[in-house]
């Protein structure tokens, strides 16, 4: 399952082009050593650099001194213990972002497939497991959470045997991820409230939740015993997080790590650069507060 499948054709979106040369003299190409102060536990989602092989990404991690890797699924896992690469946030268990558990037809095989990757997220050392709320295609939203609750609850007792913490993401229903319910940060809160386990949690995607609430260091302090994994990306268009956009990420960054956060912040935008890990490293030393 590629994500690039899941975000479609807005994934083009593009602000600009930097050619390597240029990445290299603004000192974001990789070739120039950054020491990482690692107050942050920073990832990156492979499926934004999937264009370079898998294990000469890991390789190229572990050059750039990031530690961890997001959106990797079990028969991935023996690469990542080759390069001591943490896996921050699994999948590999699911229909995907339109198909979830808000619809009670798909609960009998959503149910089989999370409890057949559960255990093997922790036989593997890890503990983040994503899933997806579905699309709406005409359902209440309370009605959609009842259903995304008493689906889940099924497999919670699994999860919380094997430490594994079961993720829903918030994601943008405006330009993105159309119809999709899991879309405001309320929503998602009462959902956990509903499941009222510390094994099912939010994955807070702060490019998606600008588009939809904005507000994002307040809903951080507010709502941020919720969230287990955060998602980074320049909005507008999901490219940079540099100054091409609107969002502070420094100021975000702290204000996650004012609430106690010790979990992973992963890198999710869409490189425009040539030089795509010069684009990673500059969004990672942006975010290493």
């Amino acid at each position: 399952m590629k994500r690039r499948d899941f975000i479609g054709t807005s994934a083009a979106a593009s602000m600009g082009l930097m050619t390597a040369t240029a990445a290299q003299a603004n000192g974001t190409s990789p070739k120039n050593e950054v020491k990482l102060k690692h107050n942050i536990n920073h990832s990156a989602c492979y499926w934004c650099y999937n264009s370079i092989p898998f294990e000469q990404f890991l390789q190229d991690l572990n050059s750039l001194d990031i530690r961890a890797i997001d959106l990797v699924d079990p028969e991935q896992f023996p690469l990542l213990k080759k390069y001591n690469i943490h896996a921050s946030m699994c999948w590999g268990a699911g229909k995907g972002i339109v198909e979830g558990w808000n619809n009670p037809d798909f609960h009998e095989e959503l149910i089989a497939d999370y409890k057949r990757v559960i255990p093997l997220v922790a036989e593997g050392g890890y503990t983040n497991l994503i899933c997806f709320s579905g699309n709406r295609n005409g359902m209440d939203d309370l009605v959609g959470l009842r259903n995304c609750a008493k689906g889940l609850k099924e497999i919670m007792p699994m999860a919380e045997e094997y430490g594994v913490v079961i993720q829903m993401e918030l994601l943008n229903s405006k330009v993105n991820h159309k119809d999709y319910m899991c879309d405001t940060t309320q929503w998602g809160v009462s959902l956990c409230e509903t499941i009222g386990s510390d094994n099912f949690k939010l994955l807070y995607d702060i490019y998606h939740m600008q588009i939809m609430e904005g507000d994002i260091i307040r809903n951080i302090q507010d709502y941020h015993t919720y969230f287990g994994h955060y998602h980074t990306g320049g909005n507008p268009g999901r490219n940079e997080i540099n100054d091409s956009q609107e969002l502070n990420y420094p100021a975000i960054m702290k204000a996650i790590l004012d609430t106690g956060y010790t979990g992973h912040v992963a890198q999710e935008f869409i490189p425009t650069y040539e030089d795509k890990l010069a684009a990673l490293k500059e969004g990672v030393t942006i975010c290493d507060v």
